[in-house]
């Protein structure tokens, strides 16, 4: 118990009498006493219960004192007030300070055993204070009693004490010279006032300086009853009191108010304040972020309602200025407040994570407008100061109109752009959005003309300052590699689940952004086809949104970006890319070169010549002539508008070949065409800052190019898959497939996959061994309903070719598949083709000589025997034209000419993007060709049972003469004529109708072996 306070050892004596009066036990050494005081003890110390809240409580006094109010009891409000700030502000004994926690407790406690206050009845009894009595003991004379006192050779001189003389000191004023302030220099007019204005003189370490320079430099208006300052008593400088003693008289029911004067000074003061950011006014109050006007301010030469009104319309720009004061402060101080400890750890990281770089751009663009906004208003009040001229309200308002205006478009922009956004929404919407505000903001007071050139050039400004951090990261990705977004904000987003050395690296890296405007919500367009036509074919169904300024160059952006990320990985043989650091610190970003371009179409512009110009708006006779010539050319498109025409002419008017072009019968009116010098802002983008991604784009997408076609043979590749899939190389390919046709004619099974890879891979190895390794065939299992027909017997075969990265980008499995079918289809056909060229004519002769020898006595009951062989000549030959015909179609006029196309349109492919797509265009032009698309799926069936009937046809001529009846012959003829009469028909209206061109060929080819029977 050792050191204890004095507090505590009277705590514990109180603690001990509440504990004698409750539990009537007297005796301290008592056991239970001893145990009821440890358990108050404890609970005094170790109480769970909440600490009285100040801010609870107060609100609390407040409104017992305005349901006081409400009920008109004045006096019992008056007094609650009064008496609560007065305990407040007084100090309690072992407490220091003024309103600590233990007033606010004190005064809980109270509320909490109230009982409905209001309803009370209350009457305030006068309490007298304690007067402390002046002590006239002589102390001196009591102490100094019996002590000889030395009163010097003269002991009449009364004594000079040090306090006196600097008693004298004090009361010597310091001059303006000495102290910087003017000293008061009124006349004193009686005793009582000269001793105040002699203790309210400042004096250098007085105590109460502060009190005296609030009493004679400024009159403190914003205080309740604040003295009334001297002013003239002409009628225009009391238009407030004539006016109020005119509704006074008028109003039977008018009660004057009381009201707190101020000055036209204080009130334009006060509106600079407001302008500035200042958030504790008097005039001017701030509420939950509204700033409002009070009621009771009055100034002596307006009306109550006059000066209200030029003060709201103040207060709405003060208003707008503290919310982008606001907004500044939160971006600029994220990490300045600590989180509350409540918040767990998840939520206080979100809270505490900076703002994205768009954002603090955009602040940045905000506070260096805000700068130049309050150096004026320092000038203007620096002129009040002064006071070389008259400063008054509608002056400054004028002077500051300009810049007000600006003010209201700027908190548009922010309400659009950034305060309307949920919270919850994704950096990238937010970062977007803004930017597309901006934009739309431009172009929307660049369409008024010269009436709104300094807001463009404001909004300009601002734009250039928040795209920033869009140019730097796309700089950055398309110049390094490397998409920087650890915000993501940008709109393209890295997928990192897929590394650059996979096969989809193209297709699912990245992912593009995109709002929809018709319903408000994320879309997120996958980047399927390298990011162009994923928002090509979205754009048809949906209008979407993403940043404005970016779509004329946003495929170029990704395929630049993904080019150079590409190429970052890649092996490159190149010798060019080793100096590229040494470069790059010499390479200037692709900000600093829109910035520069920029400037430079300005400086060319300023420094047109504009005489001609000068003269054309100045000569009334010269418009006439242009809106006359304008007119002309409207009405060629049937267009009366006289007024159009005056809007056109003025526009062009600066073009100095106006007339040239217009009277010489070529009208042109792209406002994309240089000599036209309307400064818009589309125009700016398109020459100051789309080049130099086009220029980026075309170098990266080069040096990727050059890389695939020289350092990994992409080339070779696609002229591989041409050899092997379409059987460009015949005699590699004609030696794999005879093996497996001997083996059918041959009656053997060929179905089996390591004779195929043995096959495969000596016809390969003799001509390109290093191929080889790369190729190799699979037999799929086939359900036995698709092999009724023989010639589906050949559907199992899939070729497959090891294509290595990053090669395997252009030729996928997907596209393996479609060169898969097309050579399937060419395999049945060299089948066919191949079963009619191996029949020999000895085979038939010499198997009907034999039957000839053998049944003599039939040869006159039916057909003879050389009539049946002729027939079967006859019906080969038709057979063979029809296979050969349809083999040529297939391997010249589709493989062999789109082959040629493709070479020459891969040799001009500028991008990887462009060659996928021209890859997979040729691939769907032959598949389409090869009549293998679902639309055309009836000619293909009736080619496959004419090759299925040479199938069949072949076999029968193999097995001999009288291994079949005559029946089979007329059977094999009628419906071979069918499906040819079929095939005629249908494609003769198909190049009739024009919508198959290349089927001409065929078509003309079949019709020439058409029998007209």
């Amino acid at each position: 118990m050792a050191h204890w306070s004095r507090f505590e050892k009277e705590l514990e004596l109180e603690t001990k009498s509440l504990i004698s009066h409750f539990t009537a036990i007297k005796d301290e050494e008592d056991q239970n006493f001893q145990s009821a005081l440890k358990f108050t003890w404890s609970n005094f110390k170790f109480h769970r219960f909440l600490e009285a809240n100040s801010h609870n409580v107060q609100r609390s006094v407040n409104g017992i004192h305005e349901k006081l109010m409400v009920h008109s009891d004045l006096s019992k409000a008056e007094s609650w007030k009064r008496l609560t700030e007065e305990f407040l502000n007084s100090p309690l004994p072992n407490t220091e300070g003024l309103k600590t926690d233990i007033h606010y407790s004190i005064l809980a406690l109270l509320l909490h055993l109230s009982d409905s206050p209001s309803n009370a009845n209350f009457c305030e009894r006068p309490r007298l204070k304690e007067t402390v009595k002046d002590d006239t003991f002589d102390w001196g004379k009591y102490l100094m009693e019996g002590e000889d006192i030395d009163t010097g050779p003269f002991p009449d001189t009364p004594e000079i004490s040090e306090d006196e003389s600097e008693d004298e000191d004090r009361q010597q004023p310091l001059s303006r010279e000495d102290s910087g302030i003017q000293v008061d220099r009124t006349p004193l007019e009686d005793h009582e006032h000269h001793d105040k204005t002699v203790q309210g003189t400042w004096t250098v370490g007085e105590l109460d300086s502060r009190t005296w320079l609030e009493q004679h430099i400024v009159t403190s208006y914003w205080v309740p009853n604040s003295p009334r300052f001297p002013h003239s008593l002409h009628l225009h400088s009391n238009l407030y009191n004539v006016w109020d003693q005119h509704l006074y008289n008028t109003g039977p029911l008018y009660l004057p108010e009381e009201k707190s004067f101020v000055t036209e000074t204080q009130v334009i003061r006060e509106t600079l304040w407001l302008f500035s950011g200042v958030q504790k006014l008097f005039i001017f109050q701030h509420n939950d972020g509204k700033v409002t006007v009070r009621n009771d301010v009055v100034v002596t030469h307006l009306t109550n309602n006059c000066l209200h009104s030029i003060l709201e319309h103040i207060a709405a720009y003060g208003q707008a200025v503290s919310r982008l004061q606001r907004f500044i402060d939160e971006v600029t101080g994220h990490n300045t407040e600590p989180s509350p400890p409540g918040l767990s750890s998840s939520s206080s990281r979100k809270s505490t994570e900076p703002p994205f770089r768009t954002y603090q751009a955009f602040v940045w663009a905000l506070y260096k407008y805000f700068t130049s906004f309050k150096e004026e208003l320092n000038a203007i009040e620096k002129d009040i100061i002064s006071k070389d001229e008259t400063v008054t309200l509608s002056s400054v308002l004028e002077r500051l109109s300009p810049h007000l205006a600006q003010i209201t478009m700027l908190h548009r922009v922010f309400c659009t752009g950034v305060a309307e956004v949920p919270p919850e929404t994704p950096n990238v919407l937010r970062a977007s959005h803004l930017l597309n505000i901006l934009y739309k903001a431009i172009i929307e007071y660049d369409s008024a003309g010269e009436a709104s050139e300094q807001s463009v050039a404001l909004l300009f400004s601002l734009w250039v300052e928040t795209v920033r951090p869009y140019l730097e990261i796309v700089d950055e990705w398309i110049v390094h590699g490397h998409l920087f977004d650890p915000a993501k904000e940008f709109i393209i987003q890295r997928n990192k689940d897929v590394p650059v050395n996979h096969r989809d690296f193209w297709y699912a890296t990245y992912t593009l952004y995109s709002i929809s405007e018709m319903v408000e919500t994320e879309e997120r367009l996958s980047d399927a086809a390298s990011g162009s036509s994923g928002g090509e074919q979205a754009s048809s169904c949906r209008q979407h949104t993403m940043v404005s300024f970016l779509k004329p160059v946003l495929k170029q952006i990704i395929m630049a970006g993904k080019s150079m990320q590409l190429l970052k990985n890649l092996d490159c043989k190149e010798t060019e890319h080793s100096d590229g650091s040494s470069r790059d610190a010499e390479r200037k970003s692709l900000y600093m070169l829109f910035l520069e371009s920029v400037q430079t179409r300005l400086r060319h512009g300023e420094e047109s010549p504009t005489n001609t110009i000068t003269e054309l708006q100045a000569t009334k006779k010269s418009l006439i002539k242009m809106q006359s010539t304008v007119a002309r050319h409207l009405e060629l498109d049937d267009i009366h508008d006289p007024l159009l025409a005056i809007n056109f002419a003025r526009l062009y008017l600066e073009q100095n070949d106006f007339h040239e072009k217009f009277s010489g019968g070529s009208v042109d009116l792209d406002r994309s065409s240089e000599s036209v010098t309307c400064q818009t802002f589309e125009l700016t983008l398109r020459s100051c800052l789309y080049p130099h991604i086009e220029r980026r784009y075309i170098e990266c997408c080069g040096n990727l190019m050059r890389t695939l076609k020289k350092d990994y043979r992409l080339l070779e590749y696609l002229q591989a898959m041409r050899n092997y899939f379409l059987l460009e190389a015949g005699d590699t390919m004609y030696d794999f497939y005879t093996a497996i046709f001997d083996k059918v004619l041959e009656k053997e099974s060929w179905q089996q996959l390591a004779f195929l890879n043995v096959q495969l891979q000596e016809a390969v190895g003799q001509r390109h061994l290093e191929d080889s390794s790369r190729l190799s065939i699979f037999l799929e299992t086939i359900e036995a309903t698709r092999k009724k027909q023989p010639v589906n017997n050949l559907d199992g075969l899939t070729l497959s070719y090891k294509v290595p990265w990053p090669v395997d980008i252009v030729i996928s499995s997907e596209c393996q598949k479609i060169y898969n079918q097309v050579f399937l289809l060419l395999l049945q056909i060299k089948w066919a083709k191949y079963s009619l060229d191996t029949l020999r004519f000895c085979d038939l002769t010499v198997a009907a000589k034999r039957k000839e020898g053998a049944q003599p006595e039939e040869s006159t009951a039916k057909e003879p025997i050389k009539q049946q062989i002729h027939r079967m000549f006859l019906l080969r030959v038709k057979l063979m034209h029809f296979v050969n015909s349809l083999h040529n179609y297939i391997m010249t006029r589709i493989l062999h000419s789109t082959g040629l196309e493709f070479q020459h349109q891969v040799q001009e492919a500028k991008d990887l993007d462009q060659l996928i797509k021209i890859h997979y265009r040729y691939l769907s032009t032959i598949h389409d060709r090869c009549l293998l698309r679902e639309k055309v799926s009836f000619v293909k069936e009736a080619i496959m049972k004419v090759l299925n009937l040479v199938l069949i046809f072949s076999d029968r001529w193999q097995a001999g003469f009288g291994a079949w009846k005559i029946e089979s012959i007329d059977k094999m003829e009628s419906d071979f004529k069918n499906c040819h009469m079929f095939l005629v028909t249908i494609l003769n209206k198909a190049v009739c109708r024009g919508s198959f061109p290349h089927l001409e060929s065929l078509a003309m080819s079949l019709m020439a072996g058409f029998e007209q029977c």
